[in-house]
Parts: structure tokens; sequence; C-alpha cells
């Protein structure tokens, strides 16, 4: 930590396989997949899964450069210190703010699907009425999702150990229910993969014809694949992070694509009717074709498993925000830094975050009581605010590659192990320009103002319709005008953060490598990392 700056402040206690599931956990295949499949086949039919290996490539090449950077800088905050090493202040601030925003709101999206899958294993789940009603359905999902963001408060403040061991088994159990659900589907197949050719009646009303749907129905997958940064931004407690973190996430992408795609392809073959309006609507999708297939005991079982998933999914988002929360204040870049940053000495572990961030994540959630388009709205940005905070890593890193002054040249450890634990090598160049190219592709798909998306249920109006465009100008302008405003002049690591001041660890003790971080930072990064030592 010596060499970023910073006193080792939190608890270095994960392992190769809970790093590896903090990845998994946070993509969460089953969490994914069962809550968005009635909605890409709503908008494009069976044909749709074909965007599951379109986003997989996609988001391979952000992957890849993620790894080639978590070998570097295995620092809590991820893409915001990543940003903080290759391009300016301002630019990395906005990383951090944006996906900080994001997983607030990501995570009350997630604790929302408890909704389309509770109330189908057993009737009682459903507390608010029969849920039949859309009011009934409302509250009831704003019901249990604020008990899934108070459990996974508790669990995130009490510390590091406890998350990633429930974590750990509950990223088992998911990816033991999804092979076996993929032998379940398999051994039930009543149809050949032709059917996922078929587009017939879909797009027929669309301007762009089934080009159209399909890019509408390829969110469901975008929605889906992300996330796999949260195996580095876990580096500050993971051990051997330089080699652990970058094998972790991409195992976590590539394992997510293998079993979420099979699943996929299984109810697709196995789904009794495909006609059936109920695999295209909220209350049915994968569920109902696993109930109708497997029937009663065994499906519920199954949907068990995918409450799991949703649940330690909720526990990696949250990790992940309270992370990013802790990384932005501990180097005074947001409102009450101090506070924000305070670790708990026995727990070793960002308390203060983790209830901030549990609060904020469930206030947006009273917003989908009275107005569900709203809240669709508010998922669908978060989702958007993710890539572009991606694309402030991605495009940097590439203005680096041209410039000729990355990678880095490995100076070597003290030990006489390489500095960086992933390299891309000649590789590097074409995966970062994909990676650009995707990230900016996907980020105008994502925020495009359709009314399948941002106005899909009435009342129809054009604010609802722009929402999206509106509500990420507002918070990429704004936030960057408070950086600017009042933040930028401030900025700096706290004296309890700062290395050699806590007297943990010793200033003796950094490495040669310190010099070539130093060597990334703008001159006027480096003169504020350099105040706290002074």
């Amino acid at each position: 930590m010596h060499e970023f700056g910073y006193a080792q402040t939190l608890d270095r206690s994960i392992g190769k396989f809970a790093s590896f599931a903090a990845g998994v956990s946070y993509i969460s295949i089953l969490t994914g997949v069962f809550q968005l499949f009635y909605f890409g086949y709503s908008m494009a039919g069976p044909a749709y899964a074909w965007s599951w290996p379109l986003v997989f490539a996609g988001q391979l090449m952000v992957a890849l450069c993620f790894a080639e950077l978590a070998g570097r800088y295995p620092v809590a905050g991820s893409v915001y210190n990543w940003a903080k090493q290759l391009t300016s202040g301002t630019w990395s601030w906005l990383a951090g703010w944006l996906l900080l925003i994001s997983s607030t709101m990501a995570l009350g999206a997630v604790a929302l699907a408890l909704q389309l899958t509770l109330p189908q294993i057993w009737s009682g789940f459903q507390i608010v009425g029969d849920g039949t009603g859309a009011l009934d359905f409302a509250i009831n999902g704003v019901l249990l999702a604020t008990v899934l963001i108070t459990i996974s408060t508790l669990i995130n403040a009490f510390g590091v150990r406890l998350m990633t061991k429930i974590n750990s088994i509950g990223v088992f159990i998911e990816l033991t229910a999804a092979a076996l659900l993929i032998l379940a589907l398999g051994w039930h197949v009543v149809r050949g993969p032709g059917v996922l050719f078929d587009t017939a009646g879909f797009g027929e009303n669309h301007d762009l014809g089934f080009f159209g749907v399909f890019l509408i129905g390829a969110m469901a997958s975008g929605y889906v694949m992300y996330g796999f940064d949260t195996a580095s931004s876990l580096g500050e407690e993971t051990k051997n992070p330089k080699k652990t973190a970058p094998k972790a996430i991409l195992r976590a992408i590539t394992a997510s694509f293998v079993l979420g795609g099979l699943i996929l392809l299984g109810g697709l073959l196995a789904a009794p009717d495909l006609n059936d309006p109920k695999l295209g609507s909220a209350d049915g999708g994968l569920q109902y074709i696993v109930l109708s297939v497997l029937g009663g005991p065994f499906g519920k079982a199954f949907l068990v498993c995918i409450v799991v998933a949703i649940s330690v999914c909720a526990l990696a988002v949250h990790a992940a925000a309270i992370r990013m929360m802790f990384a932005m204040a501990r180097d005074n870049n947001l409102p009450f830094s101090r506070q924000l940053s305070k670790v708990h000495p026995q727990r070793k572990t960002p308390t203060v975050a983790a209830i901030v961030i549990g609060i904020i994540a469930i206030i947006p959630l009273i917003v989908n009581v009275s107005q569900p388009a709203i809240f669709t709205i508010l998922s669908s940005i978060s989702i958007v605010l993710i890539y572009l905070s991606y694309l402030l890593v991605t495009v940097p890193l590439l203005r680096r590659r041209f410039k000729k002054v990355w990678p880095l040249p490995d100076t070597g450890t003290d030990n006489g192990e390489s500095e960086a634990g992933f390299s891309l090598g000649k590789w590097g160049l074409p995966v970062n320009i994909l990676a650009v190219l995707w990230g900016g592709a996907m980020t105008l798909n994502l925020i495009w103002p359709r009314t399948e998306i941002y106005n899909s249920v009435p009342p129809f109006a054009w604010y609802l319709q722009w929402g999206g465009v509106m509500f990420v100008a507002a918070v990429t302008i704004g936030g960057a005008l408070l950086y600017r405003l009042r933040i930028r002049h401030r900025t700096g690591i706290l004296a309890e953060h700062a290395a050699g001041i806590t007297g943990q660890s010793s200033p003796s003790s950094a490495r040669t490598g310190a010099s070539a971080v130093t060597s990334m930072v703008s001159d006027s990064d480096r003169t504020r990392a350099a105040r706290p030592s002074a």
C-alpha cells in the first residue's frame, strides 16, 4: 500500500476463491438472467439469446484491460484509483462518482428482484395484498428489498471476513445450482437450436425491423455482465492481490458467460410453449419455465437457489459501493470524508460507509410505489453510469498506449518477481481499441431515449422518455462542477490513511516500484499525494 501513499488499514484476509466469488456474485448470472429474461424475450423472442455472446465478447475486452490494471493497482475503488493513475483528477473523480451512484442505485434494483421470485416459491411472501394489482406488487417488492438491504448493511458493517464467508458459500450454491439446472433443462429439451433463428412476429412494427428490437433486447444481457472489477476493488483485502485479482476478474466473467448462456439456451429449448405470454411477463419469465418443466418441488428448490444468488449479489454490490465511497473519502474527495473513510478499529471495515450506502439505496425504492416508470428509468440509468465509468478508464488507458507510455516497464520487486501481475503484451492495443469502441456503442444503446425503456407504462410524457439523457447529463455535469468548484482545492490523502502516519507501517518499507506509479500521476496529483507525508 505504500506504493500508493496509503497505510494498510483494511483487513487483508481474502483468498483466491473469495476474490473470484466477489466478481461472480456481482455479475450473478442467476439474478440477472432470471430477472431480465422476460424483458429480452418480450422484445426480440428466442433470438434475443444471441445478445449474450455478443455482450460477453465486448465486455471481455474491457475485462482484459481491467485485469492488466488490477495486476498493477489492486486498490479499493478500482476504476477511481485506476483512472487516478492514468489521467487527471477531474476525470478520475468522475469515474468514481459515476460508479458510486450507479452501484448504490443497482443495489436497490438487485434487491427488488426478490419480488419476482419469492412469491412464486410461497404465496406467503406476498405480504401486501395478493400481488395481482400493480400497487400490491410494487409495495411488496419495496418491503422485501428493504429487508434484504438492511441485512446486507449489517453483514458488510460487521467485517469483510463475515461478508466474504457468506458470499463464498452463496456463490458455491449458485454455481452448483446453475450446473444442475443446465443438466435438468437439457434433460427436458423439446426442440432444436434452430428456434434461436426464429424472428417471426418480432420487429414488424419497429422502424429498424428485427435489428431495432434486438438492440433493445440486448440490454437484458448488457444489464447482467458487469461488476467484474469488484475482485480488484477488494484488492486491499486480498492476499497476493497483483496475481489474484486479474485472474479473478477473467474467471468471473468467463464462468458467468458459460453458465448463463447454457441456462438461457436450456430454458428456450425446454420451454413447453414459446408462444405462452407468461414468458414475456414480469411474473413469469424463466422462473415460469423452470416451474413448468421441473415441477413444483424441484422447480421451487431451484428458485430458492435464485434467492440465495440475489442475496449474495446484493452483498457484493453493497461491498463494491462501500469500497468506492471509502477510497474517494480517504482522498478527501467527498463531503464528510473523515467520517465516511473511518475504519472500525477491531473489524477493520468502513462501517460508516456501509450504513450510509444502505440508507441511500433504500430511499429510491419508495419511488417504485407511486411511479414504477421512474424507477425503471433510474435502474436503466445506473447501468449507463457503470458503462460510462468504465469508459473513463479504457479511454485514458488507450491514450497512453498511443503515446507509448503504457505498459510501464517491469522494474521488478525486491524478491525478483515481476511488478505486473498480468500483461496483455502486444495484444494490448487492439484489445483496448475494441474495449473503447464497445463501451461507446453500448453506452449509446443503453441511453437511447426509447419509450420501451424510459416510458414503458402510462402516463406517457416527454420528460420520462428523455429522463435517461437528462439524468446522466445532470449527474455528470453536476459532478464535474462539484469537483471543480468545491472539492478539487482540498483533495489529498487524509492524515489517518497516509503511509507512515498511523504507525502500522513505516515509509521505509515502500518498494522501489513506487517511482513507476508516481510517473503515472499528473503534476497536480503528485503534489497532492506528497502533501500528507510532509
